[in-house]
């Protein structure tokens, strides 16, 4: 079993930045696919972002359109967290914000490819 937490969350005005951490416990997940998603009020839960472990200590990054290129995922694994760090954020990106962890290696962009889930963080964008 893997247990996640998420934090990070806040109020942010339009254009302003954010990082996102989720700590995992109760294993190591060096190896395992995760995954940000978020769901805004009224709306299914989307995918942001993903890392995938392709090597010793090396991660390839997969991302929605509409975030690329303002958002970056990354690993810490000695401390067993991943980060997603959010620049130029906008109003739209107001949502709340999951992590998720899959035992699996290959990508996973969906949510139903993840087995472990944090109860979330909210991140509010002002405009």
């Amino acid at each position: 079993q893997v247990q996640l937490v998420e934090s990070g969350g806040g109020l942010v005005q339009a254009g302003g930045s954010l990082r996102l951490s989720c700590a995992a416990s109760g294993r190591t997940v060096s190896s395992s696919t995760m995954g940000w998603f978020r769901q805004a009020p009224g709306k299914e839960r989307e995918f942001v972002a993903a890392t995938r472990w392709i090597g010793v200590n090396t991660y390839s990054a997969d991302y929605a359109v509409s975030v690329k290129g303002r958002f970056t995922v990354f690993r810490a694994n000695a401390k067993n967290t991943m980060n997603l760090q959010m620049s130029s954020l906008k109003p739209e990106d107001t949502a709340v914000y999951y992590c998720a962890a899959t035992s699996r290696m290959s990508t996973a962009v969906r949510a139903g490819d993840y087995d472990y889930w944090g109860p979330g963080t909210q991140v509010t964008v002002s405009s």
